[in-house]
């Protein structure tokens, strides 16, 4: 990848990662990811954050090239993570002289990952504190829990540059041809979604800003239209849906619920609703399917009974929405089974844990196939669940 020039004297020194299949061992990531990190090249030389060890050699390699024949000052360390924070050590080795910037959390994780906490070389900074490079200086901005505890961001105000660590990243390597919005969205939700509270606090402290240029630890740099992805993060960040809409999302395990999946759309098609997207748990990775549970504000769940308990699909899938803080949807529901048809009041019941959500009237209940009656039944849960 050419070296990517993203203002006067900063440069891009990431690497694409294009073989990487999945993120955190669980993401499922078609086209890769970026790995970030950037340097600025004033009277002092400041090198924003490292990659992950998979690229260590290219990143290395790019560090050098962009230095020339320069010797960095520091290493700002935004977020310990390893996929940013794994050649810290190597870099520590190669300028032993260089000073890392960190918070005090920074530190002590530090110490964890590489066995010392560079104590001699430590440059603690708090929120609000600053760092004069020459031309360029960095506000350091605190912003624990999004997603680890240790989180800094920091805005070069010169350039009007917000180094966002994990905000507004995204999946997918930089010369991907793709909606930001789509894997922007599933990678907060799965990565960064439990802490709304937190992000919108961050978002607050960022309106102080003058942001022109948002440079994040993974995909593309934004440039353009920077109140789209704060507005975006403002969405996320406080649980609303992105659109109206229903989402369908149905765990069949012979046809029969799915059968009863398709039916509903078409209802709920021909009472107007023009967003309806059926979502089958059994195929689609779950990281897809809560994405699109945040996406749209309806949601209706047909699942089965399974060995008296839900099927396995569905059960993840209600988890998963529990561990991100789903809330504040309205719910309607399925359920199929040929002697013990318990699979609503389940799913009702790991709902009814998550905050302000409300559920549609009638329960469709099947017992092994389609009837007459549940087809009507469908009909009035469709007028149920397009009323708002």
């Amino acid at each position: 990848m050419e070296e990517l020039k993203i203002a006067n004297d900063i440069r891009f020194i990431g690497v694409n990662d294009y073989d990487l299949d999945q993120f955190e061992g669980q993401y499922p990531v078609e086209h890769g990811v970026s790995y970030n990190s950037y340097v600025i090249l004033d009277e002092k030389v400041a090198v924003m954050d490292t990659a992950d060890k998979r690229v260590s050699k290219q990143w290395m390699e790019n560090l050098k090239k962009a230095l020339g024949d320069r010797k960095p000052d520091y290493l700002v360390i935004s977020h310990m993570e390893p996929d940013h924070a794994a050649n810290i050590g190597a870099f520590a080795e190669e300028y032993p002289e260089a000073k890392l910037v960190g918070n005090a959390k920074t530190f002590g994780m530090l110490k964890q990952f590489f066995g010392t906490d560079y104590a001699e070389r430590q440059q603690v900074v708090a929120d609000a504190d600053t760092l004069c490079l020459g031309s360029h200086t960095l506000h350091f901005i605190l912003a624990p829990m999004v997603h680890w505890p240790e989180v800094m961001l920091s805005y070069e105000s010169s350039e009007g540059i917000l180094f966002s660590a994990d905000a507004f990243g995204k999946f997918g390597t930089l010369d991907v041809k793709e909606k930001w919005s789509i894997e922007a969205r599933r990678y907060y939700y799965n990565i960064v979604g439990k802490y709304g509270v937190q992000v919108s606090a961050l978002l607050k402290k960022a309106e102080a800003l003058d942001i022109k240029m948002i440079c994040p630890l993974h995909g593309p740099i934004l440039k353009d239209n920077i109140d789209y992805y704060v507005r975006k993060y403002k969405i996320w960040a406080s649980y609303d849906a992105d659109k109206e809409g229903v989402l369908i999302a149905y765990a069949s395990v012979y046809g029969n619920t799915k059968e009863a999946a398709l039916k509903l759309a078409e209802y709920v098609r021909a009472c107007g609703e023009k967003r309806v997207v059926l979502m089958d748990l059994t195929r689609v990775d779950v990281s897809v399917a809560l994405s699109d549970a945040f996406r749209y504000d309806h949601m209706v769940l047909a699942g089965v009974t399974y060995d008296g308990g839900l099927f396995p699909c569905m059960e993840t899938f209600l988890e998963h929405l529990k561990m991100k803080n789903y809330q504040r949807r309205t719910i309607g529901f399925i359920e199929n089974g040929t002697w013990a048809p318990i699979a609503a009041k389940l799913m009702r019941t790991r709902l009814e844990e998550m905050k302000g959500m409300e559920f549609v009237e009638p329960v469709v209940s099947i017992r092994s196939h389609m009837t007459d009656e549940t087809q009507l039944q469908l009909k009035d849960l469709a007028k149920a669940i397009t009323t708002r």
